[in-house]
């Protein structure tokens, strides 16, 4: 497996974004090719994590603001970036990215940074993978916080991701900071879309964000069906807190908190709420709500 690593200088000065790199090392099985894992934290070193898993084409810029309010209310930020996003390595060929391949690798970070008692905020990929490692490791999870995000199981989906799924294939330059300025609702300042493509000097290090909306399981054929409907079970039988905060504004996850509020029980009788004027990317539209959100609800279900 060929490694592409992001030069550090292409992430220097960036708006907002003035954090310590951390780094985890684990192994792909299949290949035992050494992947290094980044993330950034900010908070108690012994409090309970708060962890906030990104989606497709962004990275742990997306939760810059989420940091300093979750410190201040003495909760552990975590920011991880997806292997083939931000600052993490990135394999360069699109067959090495595999659904099942980013759950192991999330997986082994997990483990190997030893964290139990989670809040997991989710959106987009970031559900993907985030409810896949609730399933398999339920008891390293204290609530969900669900965004704009599902767990597919082969049904189809929206047509506003047929569109983007569409548009992903066939654009002949992946623009990843246009990308994420689409899917908000405010409009991103130059210097936070240059943050965006910051992770990404050219096409080859785009493989993984080419490859992810191929990977969505939205057809009884893909690869994951049965793993993930294997997860639905586990989830349904999940009794801790869950929320949902889906935005208003989605057209590719709109209606995507009903599944969750109907099969997973610890979802019942909670305050869903609506993020209001929230596009696909919600954190950029309304990390003040968020990030309260999140204080909030910690403080209401511990215990």
């Amino acid at each position: 497996m060929k490694i592409l690593r992001t030069p550090d200088t292409a992430f220097s000065n960036l708006e907002g974004y003035e954090f310590a790199p951390h780094y985890t090392e684990i192994t792909d099985a299949a290949s035992a090719t050494p992947l290094r894992i980044h993330h950034i934290e900010q908070g108690p070193a012994d409090a309970a994590p708060v962890l906030l898993m990104h989606g497709e084409p962004s990275w742990s810029y997306l939760y810059r603001k989420f940091m300093a309010p979750l410190a201040a209310a003495g909760h552990r930020a975590i920011a991880p970036d997806l292997i083939g996003f931000g600052k993490s390595d990135k394999p360069a060929a699109r067959a090495d990215y595999t659904y099942e391949r980013h759950v192991a690798w999330m997986s082994d970070w997990l483990l190997a940074n030893d964290l139990s008692g989670i809040t997991l905020f989710c959106q987009d990929w970031g559900g993907l993978i985030g409810l896949r490692l609730a399933a398999t490791f339920p008891e390293r999870f204290a609530r969900l916080v669900i965004a704009n995000t599902g767990l597919p199981i082969g049904t189809g989906f929206s047509e506003g991701f047929n569109a983007w799924l569409k548009f992903s294939q066939e654009v002949p330059q992946f623009p990843v900071g246009v990308i994420v300025n689409g899917g908000t609702v405010r409009d991103l300042s130059p210097s936070e879309i240059a943050a965006y493509d910051a992770p990404f000097p050219d096409e080859s290090s785009k493989e993984g964000a080419r490859q992810f909306p191929t990977l969505v399981p939205i057809t009884p054929e893909h690869a994951s069906v049965a793993e993930n409907k294997a997860a639905w079970e586990v989830l349904s039988r999940f009794e801790k807190p869950v929320l949902t905060c889906f935005s208003d504004k989605d057209p590719v996850t709109s209606g995507g908190e009903k599944p969750i509020i109907e099969r997973i029980p610890g979802a019942k009788g909670q305050p869903h709420t609506i993020i209001q004027n929230g596009g696909h990317f919600l954190q950029e539209d309304a990390p003040e709500t968020l990030t309260q959100l999140l204080i909030d609800f910690i403080a209401a279900t511990k215990g």
